[in-house]
């Protein structure tokens, strides 16, 4: 399952078509406490945030998620508008595994998805 971060309804769009395609569930979270509620219950095994999405405070997400030790392991996808440096490098130095600019995100999105192993495919 894929848990997703974003309040852009044109991404949203493309994720949920992308997690169709591969038959992977997703669960779109547009707000940061009920967002950390759903990781501890739903133990997603990829998180993607945007992080141009206020609403959920992505970076403390990610730090949040690198400090606990029963989420540590969850890998974590970030992406924002290229002219957002300061976001993309606040991601990584958070400790989030790939950091994209939009443009990257939706061309690396189908791989993303599809490594992703749904509850029947375990």
């Amino acid at each position: 399952m894929v848990m997703v971060g974003v309040d852009d309804l044109l991404f949203q769009s493309r994720i949920r078509a992308a997690a169709q395609a591969s038959g992977t569930p997703v669960t779109f979270v547009r707000h940061h406490d009920a967002f950390i509620a759903a990781i501890h219950d739903r133990q997603p095994s990829l998180v993607i945030l945007d992080l141009d999405c206020e609403a959920i405070h992505p970076i403390a997400i990610i730090q949040q998620i690198r400090a606990d030790p029963a989420l540590v392991a969850i890998p974590l996808v970030a992406f924002a508008a290229h002219v957002h440096a300061d976001r993309l490098q606040a991601a990584r130095d958070a400790g989030c595994d790939r950091v994209l600019a939009r443009s990257r995100f939706v061309a690396a999105l189908p791989e993303l998805i599809s490594s992703v192993r749904g509850p029947s495919q375990a």
